[in-house]
């Protein structure tokens, strides 16, 4: 089956053809670090982590870029607000980005280019767009002409005489309301970069063409983010891309929100959940699985009953895997993933229902086991690690089990041996008929996150849920 992507400029599902044959080159646009991330934010990271994984699997080389956007009015506002330099407001967030999507599992990129070390690609593509008359200076901003391509707002599909174009403070001088800042005009307090068109900083558009230019040259495959981005800095990209002479992302890929009472996850909305405290409260294997789980175009209304859900599920796969691998052995992931698993994949990255595949794969190795065919239960292990593995869900990976909940695969050997300790009490206490003693050690192991399971070779622990 062709691999097949759901492209927003088409509006469509289109058959995935790379521009070089065997490789995927991706952009996706990253964080503004204004501040420390919330779990909507790194969907978008961990959605395009999976695309780019599963490319991988198919065999293409992948060049996937995921640049930084350290330069904002968001930024300066805030550096005003705490009283502290912008840069340091950045680079403590960039870090913080970092961490959660480590934490959840995301390959780092191939390159992650930050807006302020690419001031002069900037300006070289300004001079040039101005020169062919599709930009202009005025009182020290650079604004494009939107009347001056004809294919704007093809992307985001509106009427440019309905347009209502987001406008910064201090953008003066424009012929056109609806023309687009690339460069704003320096203000007293703010940093700023000294360029033929006077000192300031650059517009937020304007980053992203020139370091995709730069690391993806004048076509690429796929350009990524989320949805809130098509209107205006994704179809400001275009303009200014395609105006300047490149081809600019052959295919345009968004993921959808995570909302909370309706609502897109936000900071303004005072609702976010930030990934650092979510991590404290759930295993991060759980958070890739709640965030990765569904299709990366469907909207995830956050609640923790719907994470509880997602903790159970997960934990059902897990509870198979750790039962499996106790009868066979370790067994190591199947060298391909079952056609069923690729087709769902194939079909726009279709994560609801490759992982359908995955719990059926699940039952029927619970099955095996219950019957006591390891060869059975050894083939269901080696096909669901394949298949989580290409997801980054493999919780018997090496990448999971260093981070295991509670500090890791040391952690857990002590928690063994102190629960062991207690359930040879309890075997004692049921091998004298005393059962009353032996289901209080039962209750009391239950209150605290355990569930027994007696089986013909002794009882085994387990987390509750996992």
């Amino acid at each position: 089956m062709t691999l097949r992507l759901y492209d927003t400029s088409a509006r469509q599902i289109r058959d995935f053809s790379p521009l070089e044959p065997g490789c995927v080159s991706i952009y996706l646009c990253g964080a503004t670090v204004q501040a420390a991330p919330h779990i909507g934010h790194i969907r978008s990271g961990l959605n395009f982590d999976i695309m780019r994984r599963w490319f991988s699997y198919r065999g293409y080389k992948v060049t996937f870029i995921r640049n930084v956007t350290d330069i904002d009015d968001k930024i300066i506002a805030k550096s005003a607000e705490q009283g502290r330099p912008w840069w340091a407001i950045g680079y403590e967030n960039e870090r913080a980005f970092n961490a959660a999507y480590e934490a959840l599992g995301c390959l780092p990129p191939t390159n992650e280019p930050r807006a302020t070390g690419h001031i002069p690609e900037m300006v070289e593509m300004m001079q040039v767009l101005i020169d062919r008359g599709h930009a202009y200076a005025a009182d020290g901003n650079v604004y494009f002409d939107v009347r001056s391509f004809g294919d704007y707002l093809s992307l985001s599909n509106q009427e440019l005489d309905s347009l209502r174009q987001p406008a910064g403070e201090g953008e003066t001088g424009k012929r056109d309301p609806r023309d687009f800042a690339m460069w704003k005009a320096a203000k007293p307090g703010e940093p700023y970069w000294e360029t033929p068109f006077g000192p300031g900083r650059p517009g937020w558009h304007l980053e992203c063409s020139a370091m995709a230019h730069k690391y993806l040259g004048r076509a690429f495959d796929i350009h990524g983010g989320g949805v809130d981005l098509v209107f205006p800095h994704h179809e400001n990209e275009v303009a200014q891309s395609r105006a300047f002479g490149d081809d600019f992302a052959r295919y345009w890929s968004h993921n959808a929100w995570v909302t909370m009472s309706g609502e897109k996850m936000s900071k303004s909305l005072g609702n976010s959940v930030l990934v650092s405290e979510m991590v404290k409260q759930w295993r991060p294997l759980v958070l890739r699985y709640y965030l990765g789980g569904p299709h990366y175009r469907s909207t995830i209304e956050y609640s923790t009953e719907s994470l509880r859900e997602a903790e159970s599920a997960f934990g059902r796969i897990e509870g198979f895997l750790q039962r499996g691998t106790e009868l066979t052995g370790q067994v190591e992931p199947a060298e391909r993933v079952p056609e069923a698993f690729a087709e769902a994949m194939d079909d726009d990255f279709a994560v609801p229902q490759a992982l359908a595949v995955v719990h059926t794969t699940v039952r029927q190795g619970n099955a095996a086991l219950g019957e006591g065919d390891k060869a059975a239960v050894a083939t269901a292990v080696a096909e669901v690690r394949a298949m989580l593995g290409v997801l980054g869900m493999d919780p018997l990976d090496a990448a999971w089990s260093a981070a295991a909940p509670g500090g890791g695969a040391e952690l857990h050997s002590v928690v063994d041996s102190l629960v062991g300790l207690v359930l040879e009490q309890r075997q004692a206490a049921r091998a004298r008929k005393d059962y009353a003693t032996a289901d209080a050690i039962r209750d009391e192991l239950a209150r605290a996150g355990l569930t027994i399971e007696d089986t013909p070779s002794g009882p085994r622990w387990e987390l509750a849920g996992g």
